[in-house]
């Protein structure tokens, strides 16, 4: 713990008071995220009327939620209907995901599973390039 605790303060020597003093500044659940402790889910199929409250009070009957997160529609000002539910345990996140998986909340039936790495395709608009170029056999 105490090497840890030397690492996240990126400290030679272990001082508690400039550790403790770093560690109130930053927030808690990066912090847990950066050691690896968590384990989110993602919850689909959510009804427009279902808030963060509602669904960090559903799934924390299973365990410790760190954060519930519902994606809004910006333009619409409303659930996208989905969302995503983070664990502090893994043992939590998959008693969760086989409880609420295909159980009804607030009136839809909900799938849950584990939530997948966010992957950049690039982004934009793609730039157009032309034909692609004839390819040569050479015997």
């Amino acid at each position: 713990m105490a090497a840890a605790l030397r690492r996240i303060a990126g400290e030679k020597r272990f001082m508690l008071s400039s550790i403790r003093a770093k560690l109130v500044a930053a927030p808690t659940a990066l912090f847990i995220w950066q050691r690896g402790i968590t384990t989110k889910l993602f919850v689909g199929g959510l009804s427009i009327y279902t808030t963060e409250n509602g669904l960090s009070e559903a799934f924390s009957q299973y365990g410790q939620v760190v954060e519930a997160k519902i994606v809004m529609d910006r333009a619409l000002d409303r659930s996208k209907g989905f969302g995503f539910v983070t664990y502090a345990s893994e043992d939590e996140a998959q008693k969760a995901l086989d409880e609420m998986n295909g159980k009804a909340l607030n009136g839809r039936v909900i799938y849950v599973d584990y939530a997948k790495l966010k992957t950049n395709f690039g982004g934009g608009i793609p730039i157009a390039r032309g034909p692609p170029e004839p390819t040569t056999s050479e015997s």
